[in-house]
């Protein structure tokens, strides 16, 4: 389905990618890639993970050389044979993390390998100075353009290669997933910096999973799947009903499948629960068949809270119970060995061993139960890691495919797959569809409310309200490191659920 560009057709276009293939072996990442981005505009690109976005990007950015199909910039036919002359020619990418020089000043790393030269050939540091300065002043921002980057928040790093980008003149700039890691207020910052570089004249492609975002910053929005186009729409004339549909290629009708569950046995009892400075006086339990959410704002306690009950951190008072039997503080393998399992929030770093296989992330936490004489072998590994691969339709090659080479929603499958291979009684998910797309969330969605269904009990931490309503059986509300309030299903709503995350128990306040 091939949709004419609907944006005005005054703006010639800036870049255009025309049926662009590219393929790794035998692996086909672009079957055909169409993208037209124009000046004066903020052009949404989406799709599922795996749907070719990222392969486009690198392409526009010099890292991948199409195998066919069309690349013009400006009206005339490129092809770039590195990022230097992708960035050269006036296109730049922010990233989701940029990669700075931590030891350097900002206006050094927005400098650096171009730096001016005065006469006397030193390096014109009182021109850079001024240049930053002024960037600074167009985008609103206040930042003091001779502190070192270290320690810098990743949304004011983001600011500097958008800074960096504006210095060498980027007529394109491309942001990849840019808000992923950014807070509210950060996020209307980078809103405000993007829609006055559109407003200069430059051609910006936002690339992110979340809906309420694309709506609010873009005119444009273009849809891929399967490594290929669909369609490109005025942001006016769609809704996110059909956008969706198009990413999938059937009706979502309902992202949130809950499943009918009894609710059995108490399995998890936490009692009294306290750290100071981080969480108090934190009880709650969890039954077989239902999924009890842990909801509040960044900073309430919630993963700090699980990470206690796992074992991870450790506590000043309080008791974890599986079935009536303690778990003893701070051993996760005590808390392994009673039948709990941690899916943690980020999974890169504290759930996947990235350069190792799909086989042996999946198998890693069975070790001891599958090893034969202390030894392990990749066979031992297949066998162990097949039955769960298959049921969470983790779409790889083989088991002996790289993690790191996935998208962020089959890694996500991996690290489902590992803990549940352990066989638990209770799985403690912490922001299960972080950073996947809408299709990964549905599936993901069922598996939870199949697990539910199956008699497993799951705590799920999310940030995302829709999430909780459709999923929770209870919600647990926390502010500042306390429980402000329990709700059931039939209760909870958006309005009960946020007055409870910003409001202090009564007796505390």
């Amino acid at each position: 389905m091939v949709t004419e560009d609907p944006v005005r057709e005054g703006d010639a276009p800036a870049l255009e990618l025309e049926r662009v293939v590219k393929s790794f072996g035998p692996v086909v990442a672009l079957r055909s890639g169409s993208l037209t981005l124009r000046a004066h505009s903020i052009h949404a690109l989406i799709g599922e993970n795996g749907a070719g976005k990222s392969t486009l990007v690198k392409i526009m950015a010099g890292l991948y050389r199409r195998d066919a199909g069309e690349f013009r910039f400006h009206g005339e036919s490129v092809d770039f044979t590195s990022t230097a002359q992708s960035k050269s020619s006036g296109i730049a990418v922010i990233y989701q993390e940029p990669t700075l020089f931590p030891d350097l000043s900002i206006t050094e790393n927005i400098f650096m390998g171009r730096q001016p030269v005065g006469r006397a050939g030193r390096i014109d540091r009182k021109a850079m100075h001024a240049e930053v300065t002024q960037i600074f002043a167009r985008l609103g921002v206040s930042l003091d353009p001779d502190r070192i980057t270290e320690g810098l928040s990743i949304a004011d790093q983001q600011i500097i290669e958008i800074a960096k980008a504006i210095s060498l003149d980027a007529s394109v700039l491309i942001m990849d997933e840019p808000t992923a890691a950014l807070s509210g207020i950060e996020v209307d910052r980078l809103f405000q910096v993007a829609r006055s570089l559109r407003d200069e004249g430059r051609a910006i492609m936002f690339i992110s999973h979340r809906f309420d975002e694309v709506f609010a910053l873009c005119d444009t929005v273009t849809v891929m799947r399967d490594g290929a186009y669909i369609a490109t729409h005025a942001i006016a004339d769609t809704t996110e009903d059909d956008l969706v549909r198009q990413m999938v290629g059937r009706d979502v009708a309902d992202l949130f499948p809950k499943k009918h569950a009894t609710v059995g046995d108490e399995l998890l009892r936490v009692e009294g629960l306290t750290n100071p400075g981080v969480f108090h006086d934190i009880s709650f339990s969890v039954h077989s068949g239902e999924i009890v959410a842990l909801a509040g704002l960044v900073g309430a306690g919630r993963s700090e809270v699980v990470r206690a009950v796992f074992g991870v951190d450790r506590y000043a008072s309080g008791s974890v119970s599986m079935r009536g039997k303690r778990i003893p503080a701070g051993r996760p393998t005590a808390a392994m060995n009673a039948g709990l399992a941690l899916v943690p929030e980020d999974r890169r770093k504290q759930g996947l061993v990235t350069d190792a296989t799909v086989g042996g992330n999946t198998a890693m936490a069975m070790w001891r139960k599958i090893a034969r004489f202390g030894l392990i072998t990749t066979g031992i590994e297949h066998r162990a890691a097949r039955p769960w691969d298959a049921k969470l339709e983790v779409k790889s090659h083989a088991l002996d495919t790289i993690v790191g080479t996935l998208s962020g929603g089959n890694q996500q499958k991996v690290v489902l797959a590992k803990w549940l291979a352990t066989g638990p009684k209770v799985l403690i998910v912490d922001e299960p569809t972080r950073g996947i797309d809408v299709g990964t969330k549905a599936s993901v969605h069922a598996l939870l409310s199949d697990l539910a269904a199956e008699g497993l009990g799951i705590i799920m931490i999310s940030s995302e309200l829709p999430e909780v309503l459709g999923m929770a059986d209870r919600v647990l509300v926390m502010h500042e490191g306390r429980i402000t309030a329990e709700i059931d299903r039939a209760d909870a709503t958006s309005e009960n659920v946020m007055h409870a995350a910003t409001h202090a128990l009564e007796h505390h306040s």
